[in-house]
């Protein structure tokens, strides 16, 4: 394996040069960024036979595992043509249909059945087999992966704190023994949202929990974990005490609207990291309006942060966004095509396959 992720402070590194290096965006510098986008469904299966149905081709009528395998591998060049970095998969992947906020609109039990774990937490090996493609392609093409390891809607699969451990341990010591260093390792996605049922996933057992996976491992891949940005919940900012454990800082935006909220977020987890500086990752964030000045993109690029492409589209319709499977991985919306095309002309990767004021980041979300 030859992509190698590392940190310098706050920059990022791959195999050893900051990313998009001498790089700047209306004279701010995005040297060291990760431009990323939340692509969890990327690993999605239903082991669920009575929801299976629900996430089907409108071509075939029937889920298929394999075919959305292939058509997100087929698209990886593509993204990286337009300048994308790094990608966001979840080993139990997130939230299939339409919903916001923290509530959103899923039940707390979610029936489908989606997650790499068996219960006891060792490991479906078809799972990894998807994952294996995923993180090789991504390695050619010097690609990083924030891999996520627990969602709040599917941990109850795991059946008590043993197994939560268990799988924990085991997808590491995979990374580990397959020599794969292009991954950043987010334990937890939105440890503060109040629906994980296991305490080791919750901010009071989050941050013991990454240090005793630190400690049992000997790994020296990044871990983390993300923290909402959904003023309800009381804070948009990670606590002081997960971030002085994580590697690197991972915030959501989704539910902070205003962009001068949005900048004092990334400037509070800033000044909470100043005595060890990590890189503040945003690797979810449904804000677009990419053409309107103060975007959360922009936003983000101005307070050197990274940022993350949230899409989640109408639902199930085989076009529109990145998350509500059955998902088209392609740039099918003139959403997708004005982020990429803000992308491209943010990075200087011109890409292919848009229109040419989309590709230079000139065309309405």
């Amino acid at each position: 394996m030859a992509t190698h992720v590392q940190f310098d402070d706050e920059r990022i590194l791959i195999d050893g040069r900051p990313t998009y290096e001498g790089r700047a965006h209306r004279d701010t510098p995005v040297e060291g960024l990760l431009f990323n986008a939340r692509l969890v469904q990327g690993l999605f299966d239903d082991l669920n036979e009575e929801t299976r149905g629900q996430w089907a081709y409108p071509d075939t009528g029937e889920w298929d595992t394999e075919r959305n395998l292939r058509e997100f591998l087929a698209h990886m060049p593509v993204w990286r043509d337009h300048g994308l970095l790094g990608l966001t998969l979840n080993l139990q992947c997130g939230n299939p249909i339409r919903g916001t906020g923290a509530g959103g609109v899923v039940p707390l039990d979610q029936p489908w059945h989606v997650s790499a774990y068996r219960a006891d937490g060792t490991l479906r090996e078809d799972w990894l087999r998807r994952l294996a493609q995923i993180l090789d392609e991504a390695d050619r093409l010097g690609m990083v992966v924030i891999l996520g390891l627990f969602y709040f809607g599917q941990d109850h699969r795991l059946r008590d704190a043993a197994a939560v451990r268990a799988a924990a341990e085991n997808v590491i010591g995979w990374l580990d023994d397959t020599g794969r260093r292009n991954v950043i390792v987010e334990v937890a996605n939105e440890c503060n949202v109040p629906r994980y049922r296991h305490e080791l996933l919750q901010p009071a057992g989050i941050v013991t929990f990454i240090q005793e996976l630190r400690a049992a491992t000997s790994t020296a891949l990044p871990l983390s974990a993300s923290w909402a940005g959904v003023p309800q919940l009381g804070t948009v900012v990670p606590s002081q005490e997960l971030l002085d454990v994580v590697d690197v800082a991972l915030v959501h935006g989704n539910e902070v609207h205003d962009p001068a909220d949005f900048a004092a977020q990334i400037r509070s987890v800033r000044e909470r990291t100043r005595r060890r500086p990590v890189p503040i990752v945003v690797n979810e964030d449904n804000h677009f309006d990419f053409d309107t000045p103060g975007n959360h993109l922009d936003v983000a690029v101005e307070n050197y942060a990274s940022w993350g492409y949230f899409d989640p589209g109408a639902g199930g319709d085989y076009n529109d966004g990145f998350q509500c499977p059955p998902v088209n991985w392609g740039l099918t919306t003139a959403r997708k095509q004005a982020f990429f095309g803000q992308l491209s002309g943010i990075t200087g990767h011109p890409g292919a396959g848009l229109p040419a004021n989309v590709a230079a980041g000139e065309t309405r979300a």
